[in-house]
């Protein structure tokens, strides 16, 4: 690929598909796709924006320039970018402590705190720091996403049942929150009540007996001709309202704060911005492993950022990609972004000319639409097979979900402990590698003697250490070679096979120098085989091979012993490592064959480039 290519693949990655525009059949089924979900996405935006404290209006203007500038300038061609149910409550935990400030001063924090997300997922992106995101483990992810969709679902409840005055942020915990609701359960509004049991009716109906209909726009068709034709609102129900006409204008969002206050704002948005890209990139690798279209992690952030600064500059709030809007995308047969850019234009043309038919749009029927859409995140199987996998992997899942129902709303306190917490186990693991005594096994390789029940030899021990050697662990493997000393009082040679070691920093290197020197003044012979090149170079800019001499470093585990046997001779036992008779199907349940009997006996130093 040309410089040319690739200055346009990462400042214009439309340009890819632009000219793929003007096949006719691709360009229709992109326009139908983006019709799709803008029937989707219209109603749906109004809903999350009142998730996150903020008017409806708002998250009709998130849908507008951020979707368009997403598909732009990310790579995934399928990603329907837009307001979503986990960054909208954790935007509203974040705009919680603003909202005594009154409305449109809520809304200009929601623009900042957009625009510093944007921000952030930007400067990530152009530095191609994407491997960032990693730090959010799967089971981070899914016990936050899990505990986050029951604190959405809940949050609802006063709007299906008509409980005025009462909503989460008029509490420091969810628990209270929760307890305030059943209190308050006595002061029920049945007409609102009927008006959600009608909605979550017709969006499970539609969706079980009419998938490929766009049921919540139907549902909020129905609710909304219903309500106006017997004067819902005037009977105390609540209803969107007057919904400002015309497109978002550009406003910076300019907020006098103290710096204590936008250094914190400042932690959340960082927060945000990697949850919310995690989201993106996890549904869009999802795609394109289906579509083979080639994914860039680094450049969707770009596309991310943008969009966020976008919405933050023209009065809209956190965005990221949705699964379900990305699903319906896929599905309804997009080919290239521009689906994207038509549901963008869609939402403009509702702004423009549309907003006077959704004023009696009940808030019940909004709330059964944002239940009915985090249903899904709600997953046990993902936490159920990370403790199958690793014990811990479950623990970091169930804790980050207790965590975050417990911080709730403050949801990055459940979000920091989770990947503390992983970080802290992961830390542990490595801190303990396993570290064996490996002999000859019937089916010719070197394997386990303790699994295995093999007879190991009093005078020639084999180690095998299968980790990284660094500062957290050098001490470990010098425990575990010093015991070797004591438990084989007759030893005579120390064979070191590193071939799962990858890295060596200079605590490890200055452990093996110390136990060189121990080995060397107990009369040991001390042998390294299968170095990697990469630790081999190491350990020779260090001037640990010059000092214990090159001549100590095998290619094979074998080579090591046959070079110990010719200087020691009868003095040793390797009989424990001869071949044996194979046996006819081999078992490749542990370790790799010792292919040493296909390899030149070449004593000397065999590290090389290759």
């Amino acid at each position: 690929m040309s410089s040319t290519q690739g200055w346009k693949e990462r400042f214009f990655p439309f340009t890819d598909w632009l000219k793929e525009l003007k096949n006719p059949a691709i360009l229709k089924a992109d326009v139908l796709a983006g019709i799709t979900v803008a029937l989707i996405l219209v109603p749906q935006s109004m809903a999350y924006a009142q998730l996150a404290g903020l008017p409806a209006y708002v998250g009709l203007y998130a849908s507008f320039l951020p979707v368009i500038i997403a598909a732009l300038f990310g790579s995934s061609r399928q990603l329907g970018t837009g307001p979503v149910a986990v960054v909208s409550l954790m935007s509203a935990a974040a705009l919680l402590p603003y909202a005594s400030h009154g409305p449109e001063a809520l809304v200009l924090y929601a623009a900042l705190l957009a625009l510093m997300i944007g921000i952030i997922q930007l400067t990530l992106g152009v530095l191609k720091l994407g491997v960032l995101v990693d730090f959010l483990s799967h089971p981070v992810v899914s016990g936050f996403t899990n505990a986050g969709a029951l604190i959405i679902a809940s949050s609802q409840v006063p709007k299906l049942f008509g409980l005025k005055g009462l909503g989460a942020d008029k509490f420091h915990h969810h628990y209270e929150f929760m307890w305030a609701i059943l209190a308050a359960l006595k002061n029920t509004q049945w007409l609102v009540l009927g008006f959600s049991v009608l909605s979550l009716i017709l969006l499970l109906g539609l969706k079980k007996f009419a998938p490929r209909q766009p049921s919540v726009l139907i549902t909020v068709v129905i609710a909304t001709v219903l309500a106006w034709a017997i004067g819902y609102e005037q009977q105390g129900g609540q209803v969107i309202g007057q919904i400002p006409a015309g497109l978002p204008a550009f406003n910076l969002p300019i907020v006098d704060m103290e710096f204590k206050v936008l250094s914190s704002l400042f932690m959340t948005a960082l927060v945000i911005g990697l949850i919310g890209f995690v989201e993106a990139i996890s549904i869009a690798k999802a795609m394109a492993s289906q579509t083979r279209q080639r994914l860039s992690a680094n450049q969707e952030l770009i596309g991310q950022g943008l969009a966020n600064i976008s919405s933050g500059l023209f009065g809209g709030y956190a965005v990221s990609g949705s699964f379900s809007r990305s699903a319906v995308n896929f599905t309804a047969g997009a080919i290239t972004g521009f689906s994207s850019v038509v549901t963008g234009l869609l939402v403009a043309l509702t702004l423009l000319f549309l907003t006077p038919l959704l004023y009696h749009l009940p808030q019940a029927t909004l709330g059964a639409v944002i239940i009915m859409a985090v249903i899904n995140l709600i997953k046990i199987s993902p936490i159920r097979h990370a403790w199958k996998v690793e014990p811990q992997d479950g623990l970091v899942a169930v804790v980050t979900f207790i965590a975050t129902l417990a911080f709730a709303p403050h949801l990055d306190k459940g979000i920091l402990l989770g990947v503390v917490l992983s970080l802290v186990l992961f830390l542990y693991r490595t801190m303990r590698p396993n570290f064996v005594e490996v002999v000859r096994h019937p089916d010719g390789s070197l394997r386990d003697a303790a699994l295995h029940h093999l007879q190991t030899s009093e005078t020639v021990a084999v180690y095998r250490f299968d980790g990284q050697l660094y500062f957290a662990n050098s001490g470990y493997l010098e425990g575990k070679l010093l015991n070797a000393l004591a438990n084989k009082p007759k030893l005579k040679v120390v064979v070191l096979d590193l071939e799962s070691v990858d890295h060596i920093d200079s605590t490890g290197e200055e452990m093996l120098t110390k136990m060189a020197d121990r080995f060397q003044s107990t009369g040991i012979e001390f042998f390294m085989a299968r170095a990697k090149y990469v630790v081999y170079k190491t350990l020779e800019r260090s001037g640990f091979v010059d000092k214990i001499g090159r001549e100590r470093f095998f290619r094979e585990r074998t080579q090591a012993i046959k070079q110990a046997k010719s200087k020691l001779g009868n003095a040793i036992d390797i009989e424990p490592f001869l071949h044996t008779i194979p046996l006819p199907e081999p078992d490749v349940e542990e370790s790799v064959k010792d292919e040493s009997e296909t390899i030149p006996n070449e004593l000397a130093h065999p590290i090389s480039a290759a």
